[in-house]
């Protein structure tokens, strides 16, 4: 049908909808009015929606017209949110019969555009359109978006009660138009689409354009340590001027072909055909320049650190959960590697992917079966040469992947709330095989790792006595390890849980020794017994003199301090001698004795005696 102009630019029409504007400069503010809404409501160059179609679909049924849209007045041109018999999506507003009901805000019908001295000369009448009726599409602000029309190759009349069903389909236009805006679909805080509209746009580019190429440009403003360091200290509405700030940018810089969503608290997506919006390197460019000026909150200046993550995607090829996720990570990545930005890196996600798998399997494995394991490493005596306990060790052999090692998935389940349930199986299960063993006459010690997460448990004290008091166990019989890390998060809360655990007379051991942060004082307040020195200090004892120094020096503090030392790593006779000589108090490592099972780890400790 009509064809679709990309270079014409006309003069603007009188300001639409606003017959009473009285002076030049009125009606120039009408219509820049008129156009700041039609771009606040984000229609424009946005994919094709079944929504409106539906409503196109029966206002070409209703009139027996070959062609109906819902056509937009921009600036220069009428763009075409919906459409149907037509080859394109926009003309040029100069001349067109859409401009004519958008400047009178009322219906419009035009017999013969070819015989209309207004529209003879129009593209719709040189392409052989002959009857136009439209009604037009009004804000409930009053402004006139466009209109709903119809149009025909033959000449023909239209009757009140057409024109009246007319009006009665453009009131449906607006009410799904205002119903996308103001109900799940739209952000209140920055007024953009957020990541339901998202994905029903990219559902009805897929039907419409289905193999197209576009990009996914992702805009994070912040580091997720940085945006909670500012709510801590200036609160939420820091943040809330953020984002209005920063989304009149994203929608100031979102020109034709570019689609903004607000996706998370300070993150925007940028859905761009390249072909209209140019390179994505030109649209981040500008993006970034502008977003660099600090907001100012309360009289302090905020300073934005933005990242851009690149995705190119091929429409119909991914859902919308999966082109986020890909965007997602490459700016996760270039904020890992201190870049500006980062284009999606295949490698990088399987690394993502593969996460995701282990921790939605996790609970699986937590569920029950023999996917998850306890293995028991000796921890030796050098005053005596005997087992002085063992640390229990969690294994997981995936149904799919094989054996998953533990520094890959306890870090990732630790940042979790399957890091409480992964504790309470750890402590159930390694109390079940210390009274499995006192049942046969072997009193073996038992350490267990504990996370910071756990310490910031309430209840995580009676929880544990609870524990020990089903199997009859002492308390005296487990040993909970805790990181320097962990000690210092919540130091005050921290401090009091270790005192009533003291209490009970469970023993406390500070594991990785020397690689936190804890400052000597505080750790001589500790309720700790012993230290583990890590693996870090015990691993060039031989030739380098900087790192026996250290770890002698390291070991000389803790007996200082009344703490016990224990080495973690030993695998040569010349480090346990180095050890022993600087009188270590208990070696763990493969010189000693491998993570074992229960079972070769008592026939172990028959051997030794």
């Amino acid at each position: 049908m009509f064809p679709v102009s990309q270079t014409f630019v006309a003069d603007p029409l009188p300001a639409a909808g606003l017959p009473h504007c009285d002076t030049p400069v009125d009606a120039d503010a009408a219509e820049a009015g008129r156009l700041a809404a039609l771009r606040d409501l984000a229609l424009l160059d946005t994919p094709e929606s079944e929504s409106f179609d539906r409503i196109t679909r029966m206002a070409g049924r209703l009139f027996a017209a070959p062609i109906a849209a819902v056509s937009l007045t921009d600036a220069h041109r009428q763009w075409f949110k919906s459409h149907v018999g037509t080859a394109g999506r926009e003309i040029p507003r100069e001349l067109a019969p859409c401009a004519e009901v958008t400047a009178r805000g009322d219906v419009l019908m035009v017999s013969d555009l070819q015989q209309d001295p207004r529209f003879r000369d129009s593209v719709l009448a040189r392409s052989g359109i002959r009857f136009y009726a439209g009604a037009p599409l009004v804000t409930r602000d009053g402004h006139t978006l466009g209109a709903m029309c119809v149009l025909d190759q033959h000449p023909r009349e239209a009757s009140e009660d057409e024109l009246a069903s007319l009006r009665d389909l453009a009131a449906m236009v607006m009410a799904q138009i205002e119903l996308e805006h103001d109900y799940g679909r739209r952000d209140p805080l920055s007024g953009l689409p957020n990541r339901h509209q998202f994905a029903d746009d990219l559902a009805d580019l897929a039907r419409a354009h289905a193999g197209a190429q576009r990009v996914l440009l992702l805009v994070s403003l912040l580091d997720p340590a940085r945006l909670q360091e500012l709510i801590g200290v200036m609160g939420t509405g820091c943040i809330d001027s953020l984002v209005q700030a920063s989304s009149r940018i994203v929608k100031d810089r979102s020109g034709q072909g570019c689609t903004a969503y607000h996706v998370d608290v300070v993150s925007y997506a940028v859905l761009l055909d390249e072909a209209q919006a140019g390179t994505w390197t030109s649209v981040m460019d500008a993006l970034s320049a502008a977003l660099s000026a600090p907001v100012v909150s309360n009289g302090i200046p905020v300073q934005m650190a933005p990242v851009f993550g690149v995705s190119p995607l091929l429409v119909g090829g991914a859902s919308a959960d999966d082109a986020l996720r890909t965007a997602i990570s490459a700016a996760s990545d270039a904020r890992a590697a201190d870049l500006g930005c980062a284009v999606y890196s295949p490698a990088s996600d399987a690394a993502n992917r593969r996460r995701l798998t282990l921790l939605t399997d996790f609970s699986t494995a937590l569920a029950g079966g023999d996917a998850l394991s306890l293995v028991y490493q000796p921890r030796i005596d050098l005053h005596s040469g005997r087992c002085a306990g063992a640390e229990a060790l969690l294994r997981w052999r995936h149904p799919v992947l094989g054996d998953i090692s533990p520094a890959e998935f306890v870090p990732l389940v630790e940042q979790t709330a399957f890091a409480r349930p992964m504790t309470e199986w750890v402590i159930g299960a390694a109390l079940d095989q210390q009274a499995a063993w006192r049942a046969h006459g072997a009193i073996i010690p038992v350490s267990v790792n504990v996370s910071a997460r756990n310490l910031e448990e309430a209840d995580f004290m009676p929880r544990l006595a609870d524990h020990l008091a089903r199997r009859g166990l002492p308390a005296d019989g487990l040993e909970l390890e805790l990181t320097e890390t962990a000690l210092i998060r919540n130091a005050e809360h921290v401090l009091a849980q270790l005192e009533g655990l003291r209490a009970m007379g469970v023993t406390i051991a500070i594991d990785d020794f020397g690689t936190g942060y804890s400052n000597f004082e505080y750790l001589r307040k500790l309720p700790a017994r012993a230290v583990k020195l890590d693996r870090s200090f015990v691993g060039d004892l031989g030739p380098d003199i900087e790192a026996r120094a250290l770890a002698r020096a390291m070991i000389g503090i803790a007996h200082d301090l009344g703490l016990r030392v224990v080495a973690e790593g030993v695998e040569t006779q010349a480090t346990l001698d180095v050890l022993r000589a600087w009188h270590c108090d208990e070696v763990q490592g493969y010189l000693t004795g491998r993570p074992m099972s229960a079972d070769a780890l008592v026939c172990q400790l028959d051997d030794d005696h």
